[in-house]
């Protein structure tokens, strides 16, 4: 039997080294991409990130999922925005939002919610301990929070409730787009972390929220840039979701005959999310998680 173990041990171990250099690639390619006026976005192995450039330097939204990551970003983002980075936003707590933070100066500005804060010190303590602790959240907020940098107008909103209990939204005034983090997923499969306060229907009253602000593009967490109308068009998955996993919970239903039976309309062209060994985010997935929280079957919120 021990033997057994230590060749599944070996073989796992195989198979991580060969992830690893296989997605090398990946980690380290970020594709820039110009949005409108002063605003970039980086597109690569994590959540997307936004770059805002100043008369004194560089904005930068969300940091992507390791520290390499958050090293090329930075490099990228003082070119872009002109000088050095002046602030940091974290949409979130994930990991692929906010792991590339250890990148960053020590005593950076660094913002995010009150809830995201308590994510990080909760949920994902292992990570952030010794000298990355240095590189949390330093400013937080509950509602709305406003920064002025080299000229422009940077405001943080929380809308509520949605992917988190902790989600904000930044935005660019003057250069009129928004990056929402993961309360945007476009044409890929959204999940919902529901242990952290996330909320379907909650989700859907936050966008109507995100929908009252002055933008013109919108950058996603996850997913190519879009607009006010491909914002609508998510909102409209999600109530279409929602309702499919109330009607199955209202009748009944398993999970397994949920999944069986529901016919989705409003996710043509959508991609799954998916890094080996990691994470797999699809049809599935999103069902299950509505089904969940429809039916009362997942664990609310801790921490």
């Amino acid at each position: 039997m021990r033997r057994v173990a230590i060749g599944i041990g070996a073989a796992l171990g195989v198979l991580a080294a060969l992830a690893a250099i296989l997605g090398y690639q990946r980690v380290s390619t970020l594709e820039v991409v110009a949005v409108q006026g002063d605003v970039h976005v980086l597109f690569g192995l994590g959540g997307n990130v936004g770059i805002l450039r100043t008369e004194r330097g560089a904005v930068v939204v969300d940091t992507m999922t390791f520290r390499m990551q958050g090293e090329r970003i930075r490099l990228l983002a003082e070119r872009l925005g002109g000088g050095p980075v002046q602030a940091v936003l974290n949409t979130h707590y994930h990991r692929d939002h906010t792991h590339g933070n250890p990148a960053f100066p020590a005593g950076l500005r660094i913002v995010a919610t009150a809830r995201t804060l308590d994510h990080l010190r909760t949920r994902d303590a292992g990570f952030w301990r010794g000298p990355t602790a240095e590189r949390l959240p330093s400013e937080t907020f509950v509602a709305e929070h406003e920064l002025r940098i080299g000229g422009k107008t940077i405001r943080a909103l929380h809308p509520g409730r949605g992917h988190t209990d902790g989600d904000l939204v930044v935005l660019f005034v003057e250069d009129r787009v928004v990056h929402l983090g993961d309360l945007l997923f476009q044409g890929r499969y959204p999940t919902v972390d529901l242990e952290a306060g996330g909320s379907f229907p909650a989700w859907i009253e936050s966008l109507d929220r995100v929908l009252e602000l002055e933008f013109d593009r919108a950058i996603p967490g996850h997913g190519p840039l879009t607009d006010r109308e491909g914002l609508r068009a998510f909102q409209d998955f999600l109530r279409e979701v929602w309702q499919v996993a109330e009607d199955a919970a209202r009748a009944g239903l398993s999970l397994e005959e949920t999944l069986a039976r529901a016919r989705l309309t409003r996710d043509a062209g959508y991609e799954r999310i998916w890094v080996p060994f990691v994470v797999r985010m699809d049809r599935d997935l999103v069902l299950r998680r509505a089904w969940q929280e429809a039916s009362g079957a997942a664990a609310g919120p801790q921490g």
